[in-house]
Protein backbone atom coordinates (compact mmCIF):
# COMPACT_ATOMS: atom_id res chain seq x y z
CA UNK A 1 0.00 0.00 0.00
CA UNK A 2 2.72 2.52 0.95
CA UNK A 3 4.49 2.00 -2.76
CA UNK A 4 1.05 2.69 -4.08
CA UNK A 5 0.89 6.00 -2.40
CA UNK A 6 4.46 6.88 -3.29
CA UNK A 7 3.87 5.86 -6.87
CA UNK A 8 0.52 7.80 -7.19
CA UNK A 9 2.50 10.68 -5.57
CA UNK A 10 5.34 10.18 -8.21
CA UNK A 11 2.95 10.69 -11.05
CA UNK A 12 0.73 13.55 -9.63
CA UNK A 13 4.54 15.03 -9.26
CA UNK A 14 4.97 14.04 -12.99
CA UNK A 15 1.67 14.92 -14.13
CA UNK A 16 1.78 18.84 -12.26
CA UNK A 17 5.30 19.55 -13.69
CA UNK A 18 4.52 18.60 -17.30
CA UNK A 19 1.08 20.81 -17.05
CA UNK A 20 3.56 23.57 -15.55
CA UNK A 21 5.80 23.15 -18.11
CA UNK A 22 2.83 23.08 -21.12
CA UNK A 23 1.23 26.33 -19.79
CA UNK A 24 4.35 28.10 -19.59
CA UNK A 25 5.05 27.18 -23.56
CA UNK A 26 1.57 28.17 -24.59
CA UNK A 27 1.82 32.04 -22.77
CA UNK A 28 5.58 32.23 -24.01
CA UNK A 29 7.39 31.62 -20.35
CA UNK A 30 9.07 28.52 -21.16
CA UNK A 31 10.93 27.40 -24.22
CA UNK A 32 10.20 24.39 -25.87
CA UNK A 33 12.69 22.29 -27.75
CA UNK A 34 12.00 21.75 -31.44
CA UNK A 35 11.57 18.45 -33.95
CA UNK A 36 13.22 18.72 -36.82
CA UNK A 37 11.93 19.63 -40.19
CA UNK A 38 11.67 16.15 -41.30
CA UNK A 39 10.34 14.91 -38.68
CA UNK A 40 7.70 17.63 -38.95
CA UNK A 41 6.77 17.02 -42.30
CA UNK A 42 6.62 13.49 -40.92
CA UNK A 43 4.44 14.30 -38.62
CA UNK A 44 2.35 16.19 -40.84
CA UNK A 45 1.77 13.67 -44.20
CA UNK A 46 0.58 11.01 -41.09
CA UNK A 47 -2.31 13.40 -40.10
CA UNK A 48 -2.85 14.06 -43.00
CA UNK A 49 -3.25 10.11 -44.26
CA UNK A 50 -5.28 9.76 -41.39
CA UNK A 51 -7.60 12.01 -41.84
CA UNK A 52 -8.20 11.54 -45.76
CA UNK A 53 -8.88 7.55 -45.05
CA UNK A 54 -11.44 8.57 -42.70
CA UNK A 55 -13.00 10.92 -45.51
CA UNK A 56 -12.85 8.28 -47.53
CA UNK A 57 -13.82 4.93 -45.74
CA UNK A 58 -17.03 7.06 -44.70
CA UNK A 59 -18.30 8.26 -48.25
CA UNK A 60 -17.38 4.76 -49.44
CA UNK A 61 -19.33 3.26 -46.64
CA UNK A 62 -22.18 5.59 -48.07
CA UNK A 63 -21.70 4.26 -51.64
CA UNK A 64 -21.75 0.73 -50.73
CA UNK A 65 -24.73 1.38 -47.93
CA UNK A 66 -27.04 4.54 -48.67
CA UNK A 67 -29.22 3.68 -46.00
CA UNK A 68 -28.20 5.64 -42.62
CA UNK A 69 -30.36 3.09 -40.60
CA UNK A 70 -29.04 0.31 -42.26
CA UNK A 71 -25.06 1.78 -41.75
CA UNK A 72 -25.95 2.38 -38.00
CA UNK A 73 -27.63 -1.38 -37.66
CA UNK A 74 -23.98 -3.11 -39.44
CA UNK A 75 -21.74 -0.79 -37.36
CA UNK A 76 -23.96 -2.47 -33.70
CA UNK A 77 -23.17 -5.89 -35.25
CA UNK A 78 -19.68 -5.21 -35.88
CA UNK A 79 -19.06 -4.20 -32.60
CA UNK A 80 -20.93 -6.87 -30.78
CA UNK A 81 -18.67 -8.95 -33.32
CA UNK A 82 -21.59 -10.79 -34.67
CA UNK A 83 -22.42 -11.74 -38.32
CA UNK A 84 -24.38 -8.87 -39.98
CA UNK A 85 -27.64 -10.26 -41.59
CA UNK A 86 -27.89 -10.80 -45.25
CA UNK A 87 -30.56 -8.25 -46.45
CA UNK A 88 -32.11 -8.04 -50.12
CA UNK A 89 -30.52 -4.95 -52.34
CA UNK A 90 -32.63 -2.84 -53.77
CA UNK A 91 -32.73 -3.90 -57.05
CA UNK A 92 -33.16 -7.99 -55.77
CA UNK A 93 -36.04 -5.86 -54.06
CA UNK A 94 -38.18 -4.04 -57.16
CA UNK A 95 -37.71 -7.67 -59.14
CA UNK A 96 -39.56 -9.18 -56.49
CA UNK A 97 -42.69 -6.98 -56.87
CA UNK A 98 -42.43 -6.69 -60.49
CA UNK A 99 -42.66 -10.64 -60.63
CA UNK A 100 -45.59 -10.38 -58.11
CA UNK A 101 -47.30 -7.27 -60.10
CA UNK A 102 -47.33 -9.57 -63.23
CA UNK A 103 -48.01 -12.65 -61.89
CA UNK A 104 -51.17 -10.37 -60.22
CA UNK A 105 -52.38 -8.36 -63.56
CA UNK A 106 -51.43 -11.60 -65.51
CA UNK A 107 -47.73 -13.04 -66.68
CA UNK A 108 -49.88 -13.51 -70.43
CA UNK A 109 -50.54 -10.30 -71.02
CA UNK A 110 -47.90 -7.79 -72.90
CA UNK A 111 -47.48 -5.74 -69.52
CA UNK A 112 -47.04 -8.80 -67.26
CA UNK A 113 -44.56 -10.65 -69.96
CA UNK A 114 -42.53 -7.14 -69.69
CA UNK A 115 -42.58 -7.20 -66.01
CA UNK A 116 -41.22 -10.54 -65.95
CA UNK A 117 -38.26 -9.52 -68.31
CA UNK A 118 -37.08 -6.72 -66.54
CA UNK A 119 -38.16 -8.88 -63.13
CA UNK A 120 -35.61 -11.17 -64.12
CA UNK A 121 -32.80 -7.67 -64.99
CA UNK A 122 -33.02 -6.21 -61.80
CA UNK A 123 -32.74 -9.76 -60.01
CA UNK A 124 -29.80 -9.81 -61.62
CA UNK A 125 -28.47 -6.58 -61.20
CA UNK A 126 -29.26 -7.08 -57.53
CA UNK A 127 -27.07 -10.19 -57.37
CA UNK A 128 -24.22 -8.37 -59.05
CA UNK A 129 -24.93 -5.16 -56.49
CA UNK A 130 -24.31 -7.69 -53.43
CA UNK A 131 -21.11 -9.53 -54.50
CA UNK A 132 -20.02 -5.83 -55.94
CA UNK A 133 -20.72 -4.81 -52.03
CA UNK A 134 -18.98 -7.43 -50.12
CA UNK A 135 -15.97 -7.48 -52.23
CA UNK A 136 -15.38 -4.05 -51.71
CA UNK A 137 -16.35 -4.12 -48.02
CA UNK A 138 -13.46 -7.03 -48.12
CA UNK A 139 -10.99 -5.77 -50.09
CA UNK A 140 -11.03 -2.08 -49.68
CA UNK A 141 -12.73 -0.66 -46.35
CA UNK A 142 -11.54 -3.48 -44.62
CA UNK A 143 -8.07 -2.10 -44.79
CA UNK A 144 -8.71 1.01 -44.46
CA UNK A 145 -10.46 0.45 -40.98
CA UNK A 146 -7.48 -2.21 -39.77
CA UNK A 147 -5.21 1.56 -40.00
CA UNK A 148 -7.11 3.66 -38.29
CA UNK A 149 -7.98 0.99 -35.71
CA UNK A 150 -4.24 -0.73 -35.52
CA UNK A 151 -1.51 1.37 -37.01
CA UNK A 152 -2.71 4.89 -36.61
CA UNK A 153 -3.75 3.69 -32.67
CA UNK A 154 -0.32 2.54 -32.51
CA UNK A 155 0.66 5.68 -33.88
CA UNK A 156 -1.17 8.15 -32.09
CA UNK A 157 0.43 6.36 -28.31
CA UNK A 158 3.74 6.72 -29.15
CA UNK A 159 3.66 10.50 -29.80
CA UNK A 160 1.52 11.37 -27.09
CA UNK A 161 4.58 9.54 -25.17
CA UNK A 162 6.88 11.75 -27.33
CA UNK A 163 5.00 14.76 -25.99
CA UNK A 164 5.34 13.82 -22.34
CA UNK A 165 8.69 13.10 -22.73
CA UNK A 166 9.44 16.47 -24.61
CA UNK A 167 7.44 18.53 -21.80
CA UNK A 168 10.23 16.00 -19.28
CA UNK A 169 13.33 17.05 -20.86
CA UNK A 170 12.15 21.05 -21.35
CA UNK A 171 11.12 21.10 -17.64
CA UNK A 172 14.53 19.72 -16.90
CA UNK A 173 16.47 22.45 -18.87
CA UNK A 174 14.62 24.79 -16.90
CA UNK A 175 14.87 22.97 -14.11
CA UNK A 176 18.64 23.24 -14.58
CA UNK A 177 18.99 26.57 -16.00
CA UNK A 178 17.11 27.36 -12.21
CA UNK A 179 19.76 25.87 -10.25
CA UNK A 180 22.73 27.53 -12.18
CA UNK A 181 21.07 31.06 -11.51
CA UNK A 182 20.58 30.45 -8.25
CA UNK A 183 24.36 28.93 -7.40
CA UNK A 184 25.36 31.86 -9.23
CA UNK A 185 23.81 34.26 -7.15
CA UNK A 186 24.84 32.10 -3.58
CA UNK A 187 28.56 32.13 -5.33
CA UNK A 188 28.13 36.27 -5.81
CA UNK A 189 27.00 36.40 -1.84
CA UNK A 190 29.59 34.65 -0.48
CA UNK A 191 32.34 36.64 -1.99
CA UNK A 192 31.01 39.92 -0.63
CA UNK A 193 31.73 38.10 3.06
CA UNK A 194 35.53 36.83 2.08
CA UNK A 195 37.28 37.95 5.57
CA UNK A 196 40.19 40.70 5.40
CA UNK A 197 43.41 39.39 7.29
CA UNK A 198 44.40 41.37 10.18
CA UNK A 199 47.88 41.88 9.04
CA UNK A 200 46.01 44.29 5.83
CA UNK A 201 43.47 46.07 8.93
CA UNK A 202 46.88 46.46 11.02
CA UNK A 203 48.58 48.05 8.14
CA UNK A 204 45.17 50.81 8.01
CA UNK A 205 45.13 51.49 11.68
CA UNK A 206 48.58 51.00 13.14
CA UNK A 207 48.02 53.56 15.73
CA UNK A 208 45.49 51.59 17.38
CA UNK A 209 46.25 47.66 17.02
CA UNK A 210 43.94 47.09 20.15
CA UNK A 211 41.02 47.79 18.09
CA UNK A 212 41.09 45.85 15.17
CA UNK A 213 38.95 42.60 15.76
CA UNK A 214 39.63 39.72 15.44
CA UNK A 215 38.72 38.49 12.16
CA UNK A 216 38.00 34.51 13.54
CA UNK A 217 35.59 36.21 16.26
CA UNK A 218 33.70 38.55 14.27
CA UNK A 219 33.21 36.68 10.80
CA UNK A 220 29.63 37.24 9.92
CA UNK A 221 27.30 34.63 10.24
CA UNK A 222 26.17 34.94 6.61
CA UNK A 223 29.06 33.66 5.36
CA UNK A 224 28.76 30.55 6.58
CA UNK A 225 25.36 30.52 5.47
CA UNK A 226 25.94 31.62 2.20
CA UNK A 227 29.06 28.88 2.31
CA UNK A 228 26.13 26.39 3.07
CA UNK A 229 23.52 27.23 0.00
CA UNK A 230 26.76 27.56 -2.73
CA UNK A 231 26.67 23.95 -1.82
CA UNK A 232 23.52 22.93 -1.59
CA UNK A 233 23.14 24.51 -4.99
CA UNK A 234 26.17 22.73 -6.41
CA UNK A 235 24.48 19.47 -5.20
CA UNK A 236 21.17 20.89 -6.98
CA UNK A 237 23.21 21.84 -10.35
CA UNK A 238 24.85 18.54 -10.41
CA UNK A 239 21.44 16.74 -9.66
CA UNK A 240 19.40 18.72 -12.68
CA UNK A 241 22.35 18.20 -15.21
CA UNK A 242 22.01 14.06 -13.70
CA UNK A 243 18.23 14.65 -14.60
CA UNK A 244 18.81 16.33 -18.01
CA UNK A 245 20.79 13.68 -18.94
CA UNK A 246 18.20 10.86 -17.93
CA UNK A 247 15.35 13.22 -19.87
CA UNK A 248 17.31 13.70 -23.16
CA UNK A 249 18.16 9.57 -23.55
CA UNK A 250 14.40 8.87 -23.54
CA UNK A 251 13.42 11.54 -25.67
CA UNK A 252 15.63 10.48 -28.48
CA UNK A 253 14.76 7.21 -27.61
CA UNK A 254 11.03 7.74 -28.26
CA UNK A 255 11.71 9.97 -30.98
CA UNK A 256 13.46 7.20 -32.94
CA UNK A 257 10.47 4.70 -32.20
CA UNK A 258 8.32 7.70 -33.17
CA UNK A 259 10.00 8.44 -36.49
CA UNK A 260 10.20 4.59 -37.69
CA UNK A 261 6.78 4.42 -37.44
CA UNK A 262 5.50 7.67 -39.29
CA UNK A 263 8.07 6.47 -42.25
CA UNK A 264 6.01 3.48 -42.01
CA UNK A 265 3.25 5.29 -43.60
CA UNK A 266 5.24 5.38 -46.96
CA UNK A 267 4.19 1.34 -47.04
CA UNK A 268 0.48 2.63 -45.82
CA UNK A 269 0.20 4.26 -48.71
CA UNK A 270 1.10 1.55 -50.98
CA UNK A 271 -0.99 -1.02 -49.29
CA UNK A 272 -4.13 1.32 -49.63
CA UNK A 273 -2.84 1.61 -53.30
CA UNK A 274 -2.71 -1.98 -53.65
CA UNK A 275 -6.54 -1.83 -52.07
CA UNK A 276 -7.84 1.46 -54.17
CA UNK A 277 -6.57 -1.44 -57.37
CA UNK A 278 -8.84 -3.91 -56.53
CA UNK A 279 -11.96 -1.79 -55.30
CA UNK A 280 -11.95 -0.37 -59.12
CA UNK A 281 -11.37 -3.83 -60.55
CA UNK A 282 -14.49 -4.90 -58.46
CA UNK A 283 -16.40 -1.61 -59.04
CA UNK A 284 -15.56 -2.01 -63.17
CA UNK A 285 -16.64 -5.59 -63.02
CA UNK A 286 -20.22 -4.59 -61.48
CA UNK A 287 -20.55 -1.92 -63.95
CA UNK A 288 -20.50 -4.35 -67.15
CA UNK A 289 -22.42 -6.77 -65.59
CA UNK A 290 -24.95 -4.26 -65.38
CA UNK A 291 -24.71 -2.87 -68.93
CA UNK A 292 -24.98 -6.40 -70.31
CA UNK A 293 -27.59 -7.35 -68.53
CA UNK A 294 -29.79 -4.12 -69.05
CA UNK A 295 -28.55 -4.93 -73.32
CA UNK A 296 -29.68 -8.38 -73.01
CA UNK A 297 -33.51 -6.98 -71.52
CA UNK A 298 -33.13 -4.20 -73.88
CA UNK A 299 -32.83 -6.61 -76.72
CA UNK A 300 -35.86 -8.88 -75.13
CA UNK A 301 -37.96 -5.56 -74.90
CA UNK A 302 -37.46 -4.34 -78.17
CA UNK A 303 -38.41 -8.12 -79.35
CA UNK A 304 -41.56 -8.44 -77.76
CA UNK A 305 -41.98 -4.74 -79.19
CA UNK A 306 -41.35 -5.69 -82.47
CA UNK A 307 -44.03 -8.62 -82.34
CA UNK A 308 -46.76 -6.06 -80.61
CA UNK A 309 -46.15 -3.29 -83.33
CA UNK A 310 -44.45 -4.86 -86.41
CA UNK A 311 -42.43 -2.46 -88.62
CA UNK A 312 -42.00 -0.04 -86.04
CA UNK A 313 -38.85 1.43 -84.13
CA UNK A 314 -38.96 3.51 -80.64
CA UNK A 315 -35.99 5.48 -79.94
CA UNK A 316 -34.38 5.41 -76.92
CA UNK A 317 -34.04 8.92 -74.98
CA UNK A 318 -30.53 7.23 -73.79
CA UNK A 319 -27.90 5.30 -75.40
CA UNK A 320 -27.18 1.77 -73.50
CA UNK A 321 -23.67 3.67 -72.07
CA UNK A 322 -22.69 6.94 -71.90
CA UNK A 323 -22.29 8.91 -75.17
CA UNK A 324 -18.65 10.14 -75.84
CA UNK A 325 -20.41 13.59 -76.38
CA UNK A 326 -20.84 16.19 -73.45
CA UNK A 327 -24.54 16.19 -74.69
CA UNK A 328 -27.01 13.81 -74.11
CA UNK A 329 -28.28 12.73 -77.59
CA UNK A 330 -32.42 13.06 -77.57
CA UNK A 331 -34.13 10.67 -79.82
CA UNK A 332 -37.88 10.51 -79.91
CA UNK A 333 -39.69 8.14 -81.37
CA UNK A 334 -40.33 7.55 -85.27
CA UNK A 335 -40.68 4.91 -87.33
CA UNK A 336 -38.07 3.33 -89.76
CA UNK A 337 -38.77 2.50 -93.42
CA UNK A 338 -39.37 -1.40 -93.73
CA UNK A 339 -39.60 -3.39 -97.05
CA UNK A 340 -43.31 -5.46 -97.05
CA UNK A 341 -43.26 -8.73 -95.77
CA UNK A 342 -42.56 -11.73 -98.16
CA UNK A 343 -44.15 -14.89 -98.21
CA UNK A 344 -41.64 -18.23 -97.06
CA UNK A 345 -38.71 -15.19 -95.61
CA UNK A 346 -36.34 -17.39 -93.38
CA UNK A 347 -36.72 -16.37 -89.92
CA UNK A 348 -33.75 -14.46 -88.15
CA UNK A 349 -30.56 -16.64 -87.44
CA UNK A 350 -31.91 -20.03 -89.86
CA UNK A 351 -30.09 -18.25 -93.07
CA UNK A 352 -27.25 -15.73 -93.30
CA UNK A 353 -28.62 -12.66 -95.26
CA UNK A 354 -26.91 -11.57 -98.04
CA UNK A 355 -25.87 -8.43 -98.27
CA UNK A 356 -24.85 -8.06 -101.50
CA UNK A 357 -28.25 -8.59 -103.07
CA UNK A 358 -29.96 -6.32 -99.88
CA UNK A 359 -31.56 -2.89 -101.61
CA UNK A 360 -33.29 -0.16 -100.05
CA UNK A 361 -36.36 0.31 -99.56
CA UNK A 362 -38.92 1.84 -101.97
CA UNK A 363 -40.15 4.22 -98.89
CA UNK A 364 -36.81 5.53 -98.31
CA UNK A 365 -34.34 5.51 -95.84
CA UNK A 366 -33.15 7.46 -92.96
CA UNK A 367 -29.44 9.45 -91.97
CA UNK A 368 -28.22 8.42 -87.98
CA UNK A 369 -25.67 9.51 -86.41
CA UNK A 370 -23.06 7.28 -84.56
CA UNK A 371 -23.15 7.78 -80.62
CA UNK A 372 -19.63 5.85 -79.89
CA UNK A 373 -17.04 3.09 -81.74
CA UNK A 374 -18.41 -0.17 -82.82
CA UNK A 375 -15.97 -3.10 -83.67
CA UNK A 376 -17.65 -5.30 -86.21
CA UNK A 377 -18.03 -8.53 -84.54
CA UNK A 378 -18.34 -10.44 -88.49
CA UNK A 379 -18.15 -9.73 -92.22
CA UNK A 380 -22.07 -9.07 -91.81
CA UNK A 381 -21.81 -5.84 -89.64
CA UNK A 382 -20.45 -2.63 -90.36
CA UNK A 383 -17.98 -1.02 -87.91
CA UNK A 384 -18.54 2.45 -86.48
CA UNK A 385 -16.90 5.78 -85.94
CA UNK A 386 -18.13 8.12 -82.86
CA UNK A 387 -19.91 11.21 -84.63
CA UNK A 388 -20.03 10.06 -88.09
CA UNK A 389 -23.37 9.91 -90.36
CA UNK A 390 -24.71 6.82 -91.99
CA UNK A 391 -27.79 6.01 -93.87
CA UNK A 392 -30.23 3.17 -92.33
CA UNK A 393 -32.81 1.07 -93.21
CA UNK A 394 -34.71 -1.60 -91.77
CA UNK A 395 -35.63 -5.42 -93.33
CA UNK A 396 -38.66 -7.65 -92.78
CA UNK A 397 -37.67 -10.47 -90.50
CA UNK A 398 -34.75 -8.67 -88.71
CA UNK A 399 -33.75 -8.48 -85.06
CA UNK A 400 -35.52 -4.83 -84.20
CA UNK A 401 -32.40 -3.96 -82.12
CA UNK A 402 -30.63 -4.06 -85.50
CA UNK A 403 -30.39 -1.98 -88.67
CA UNK A 404 -28.96 -2.21 -91.98
CA UNK A 405 -26.48 0.64 -92.11
CA UNK A 406 -24.59 2.02 -95.51
CA UNK A 407 -21.46 4.00 -95.35
CA UNK A 408 -20.50 4.63 -98.95
CA UNK A 409 -19.47 1.26 -100.60
CA UNK A 410 -19.63 -0.44 -97.58
CA UNK A 411 -23.11 -2.37 -96.05
CA UNK A 412 -23.98 -4.26 -92.93
CA UNK A 413 -26.07 -4.50 -89.80
CA UNK A 414 -25.61 -2.14 -87.08
CA UNK A 415 -27.11 -2.21 -83.47
CA UNK A 416 -29.60 0.18 -83.18
CA UNK A 417 -28.23 1.34 -79.19
CA UNK A 418 -25.19 2.76 -81.27
CA UNK A 419 -27.06 5.29 -83.13
CA UNK A 420 -29.28 8.22 -83.19
CA UNK A 421 -32.26 8.23 -85.72
CA UNK A 422 -31.94 11.90 -87.21
CA UNK A 423 -35.34 13.48 -88.45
Amino acid sequence: MDFNMKKLASDAGIFFTRAVQFTEEKFGQAEKTELDAHFENLLARADSTKNWTEKILRQTEVLLQPNPSARVEEFLYEKLDRKVPSRVTNGELLAQYMAEAASELGPATPYGKTLIKVSEAEKLLGAAERDFIHTASISFLTPLRNFLEGDWKTIAKERRLLQNRRLDLDACKARLKKAKAAEAKATCEGDVSIPVPRAVLLLVCPSHPQTVPDFQETRPRNYILSASASALWNDEVDKAEQELRVAQTEFDRQAEVTRLLLEGISSTHVNHLRCLHEFIKSQTIYYAQGYRHMLDLQKQLGSSQGAIFPGTFVGTTEPASPPLSSTSPTTAAATMPVVPTVAGLSPPGEAALCLEEVAPPASGTRKARVLYDYEAADSSELALLADELITVYSLPGMDPDWLIGERGNKKGKVPVTYLELLS
